[in-house]
């Protein structure tokens, strides 16, 4: 699944971030929740008891979450590093003076070759969604190119595909116990080792009870 990703956001041209209709198109539109709460702005932490594919100890942070359903960014999923430049150029966008490279991620099962930037909220551009005042959702070549010239956000994690829940779905699995939960934190979202994200967000989950 890993490997098919990533040969995906190399080779999809114009798929490696949305437009903003798109990305507004993806995530629920419905503002309100009818019974359970919103679990937006929230990390789900895969329970220890959950071992299949592709959710085994995956993190994933809520983008939205209402009576339309759910969309969600995993974090803990790395794949390897991409210089920008090409990136951009791999669907026609200018990438003069470009030199960075962002690591990609996996950001779920979901139409792998859409592509998706979680950022620190500081940023706002056209195509971004703000999911709590801290973190914020954004698509479209120009934050991708911003982070290359040095002028975007603070943080960021760019992921390709995405974790999506019909109406309901979320809520019953939280009931279920599938998923337990606590409110996001940017370090976690961008600076924790990935490897420890899992265990680290599970014992602040456990801190809380």
């Amino acid at each position: 699944m890993l490997q098919r990703g990533c040969k995906l956001w190399v080779a999809a041209a114009g798929a490696i971030v949305l437009s903003a209709s798109v990305l507004h198109a993806a995530l629920p539109t419905v503002p309100d929740v009818s019974g359970p709460t919103s679990v937006t702005g929230q990390l789900l932490i895969a329970s220890p008891a959950m071992r299949e594919a592709p959710f085994d100890h995956a993190v994933i942070l809520v983008a939205q979450h209402n009576k339309s359903g759910a969309l969600g960014i995993v974090i803990n999923r790395p794949l390897d590093r991409r210089p920008i430049a090409a990136l951009l150029e791999a669907f026609g966008a200018d990438a003069s003076g470009v030199t960075e490279s962002v690591r990609i991620f996996l950001g779920g099962p979901v139409d792998p070759q859409l592509g998706f930037v979680l950022h620190s909220a500081e940023y706002h551009g056209a195509d971004t969604v703000d999911i709590d005042g801290r973190v914020a959702l954004s698509a479209g070549p120009d934050i991708l190119r911003d982070i290359g010239l040095g002028k975007g956000p603070r943080k960021s994690l760019v992921a390709f595909g995405y974790a999506g829940w019909a109406p309901a779905q979320l809520d019953r699995e939280l009931l279920k116990g599938v998923w337990n939960t606590v409110p996001e934190d940017p370090a976690l979202v961008f600076d924790d080792d990935r490897s420890k994200v899992w265990d680290d967000a599970l014992a602040r989950h456990s801190r809380k009870l």
